[in-house]
């Protein structure tokens, strides 16, 4: 069987080996990989997968950190039509056994930190989810290496809309939803970037974005359509970034801005300018913080753009005419990007309220949210997609973004769902409830905060409780900062008023883990 149409991600592939098989598409720590050899990895992977009982449609998951590995699994998932599910390797406890459930894999792909927690929680969920091995181990499971076979291709081709991922998002006051990313969306997302000039086919990219994450797989579809390559970091580190950069000729720095804040942070150096970087790009990063980053390490900032995992970007700008550094540019030809207000009633220039989107083209928006239609109709409604993000345009039409409307945190470039990390915490004996809110932070986005009340006869202890939280929460979710105090205050309804907490935050009783000598190191946040 033959690929057929355009509009999929193998037909694009195949492409791109047509063109030219030895070109590079994908490095990792400075390993690049061909078209040619992506796509018989991929092939190669899915005709395994396929041998596993792996259909159109059933979810093939995975925890790993950036590998070779990921790549070919997301291509041979492509190749296939089955779903990938990267999930995010800190995940741990009650919030990865939530994704995986609901996800309900085929088959997960697990690397060595993971292994044995992952096959675990499969066991006591009851589910029926082969566990695939990336690394040694010595249980008797199946090894991802055994799984590249050769063979004749023995299934249909996908369609533009058939699903290739779920990917979750944590931006919600709610549990994680799921955002279903179809063939022809992953396609559709560097449109943006290659209209305005943030990737060319003589680019070399190179990131610290983990590829499960949608903006680390929107570097890696502009490195598919735009021609160009892209490098993924395995690990980020401030210290040595500008150094691999400089090392593989990279032309460009695709990061969040909690990433050139780091960078900043590091001593200068008289290697600062040793490179080849003409452009980074930080979304979101402050104009200060771009000027001092241009200043310091003479590359241009782009991060002009708004956009999230349901709408990968919504609006743009870059190095043109009329730029505007604190706004997060325009809306996209193929989007209608408005401003309204609780009853969707569009909002007129200056005036703040819930950025909504709607698709003016086929595949600019993503599919629904896995298995929750009714998330799915609420955030769809009035024709709609509501981002649960609060915004402003000015007269120019450039769109400023103003707060976020939903109950959620940024921490170290990850999401954090405020209801999941509560019920997590709460789960810990000597804690009878607690509220969870953002309090600002010196390296961009967010520190957290948890204000606990205390079960009776309960004392806490600081080390104690750090363990605790340490265990049970991935590492970029463990509060910095906790408070006991006698009730949370909430209204006539009993809804807890965090606005309230958020402004008397910095307290005498506020206890700070960093103060305390109680964080972890790089290599314990697994």
């Amino acid at each position: 069987m033959s690929h057929s149409g355009a509009g999929i991600v193998a037909a694009r592939l195949s492409e791109r080996v047509d063109a030219d098989p030895a070109a590079h598409l994908v490095g990792i720590d400075g390993r690049w990989i061909s078209v040619g050899q992506v796509q018989t990895n991929a092939q190669r992977l899915a005709n395994g997968l396929y041998g596993l009982g792996v259909r159109a449609g059933d979810r093939v998951a995975s925890i790993m950190a950036n590998r070779a590995e990921a790549i070919d699994l997301f291509f041979a998932c492509a190749e296939l039509g089955a779903i990938q599910v990267p999930l995010n390797v800190f995940l741990k406890g009650e919030f990865l056994r939530y994704q995986l459930t609901d996800a309900d894999p085929s088959v997960l792909v697990v690397d060595a930190a993971a292994f044995e927690m992952a096959r675990k929680l499969i066991a006591d969920s009851g589910m029926s989810t082969t566990v695939v091995a990336l690394d040694e181990t010595d249980a008797d499971v199946a090894r991802l290496t055994e799984l590249y076979t050769d063979g004749d291709r023995r299934w249909d081709s996908p369609t533009p809309d058939s699903l290739l991922s779920i990917l979750y998002t944590s931006g919600t006051t709610g549990l994680p939803k799921g955002c279903m990313i179809n063939q022809g969306y992953f396609l559709h997302m560097p449109k943006a970037h290659m209209m305005f000039d943030w990737f060319k086919p003589t680019d070399t990219s190179i990131t610290t974005l983990p590829i499960y994450h949608g903006f680390g797989m929107s570097a890696l579809m502009d490195a598919l359509v735009a021609e160009c390559r892209v490098n993924f970091e395995a690990a980020f580190s401030a210290s040595t970034l500008i150094a691999r950069a400089r090392e593989i000729e990279a032309t460009q720095l695709w990061a969040v801005g909690a990433i050139g804040a780091a960078l900043l942070a590091t001593p200068p150096s008289e290697d600062d300018r040793r490179h080849r970087l003409e452009r980074a790009v930080f979304i979101p990063m402050a104009p200060q913080a771009q000027h001092a980053f241009e200043q310091r390490f003479g590359v241009d900032v782009l991060a002009e753009g708004y956009g999230q995992t349901e709408v990968l970007p919504a609006t743009m700008g870059g190095v043109r005419p009329g730029r505007d550094q604190p706004s997060c540019g325009k809306g996209l030809p193929w989007l209608d990007v408005e401003v309204v207000d609780d009853t969707d009633t569009v909002l007129p220039a200056g005036e703040s309220g819930e950025i909504v989107v709607r698709p003016r083209e086929p595949y600019s928006l993503f599919s629904g949210y896995w298995r929750k239609e009714a998330e799915t109709l609420h955030a769809w409604r009035n024709l709609w997609h509501h981002t649960g993000d609060l915004g402003r345009f000015d007269d120019d039409g450039m769109l400023y973004f103003v707060d976020r409307k939903k109950d959620a945190l940024r921490r170290r470039g990850e999401n954090v769902s405020s209801v999941e990390l509560e019920l997590a915490i709460v789960a810990h004996p000597g804690i009878a409830q607690v509220a969870v809110h953002a309090v600002p932070s010196a390296l961009s986005e967010d520190d957290i905060k948890a204000c606990l009340v205390l079960a009776d006869g309960y004392d806490l202890d600081a080390a104690e409780l750090f363990a605790y939280l340490r265990e049970h929460l991935p590492y970029y979710a463990i509060p910095r900062y906790v408070e006991v105090i006698d009730a949370l205050p909430v209204n006539a309804v009993g809804r807890i008023l965090k606005h309230k907490l958020r402004e008397e935050w910095d307290t005498e009783a506020t206890i700070d883990f960093d103060a305390l000598g109680l964080t972890l190191g790089r290599g314990d946040r697994r």
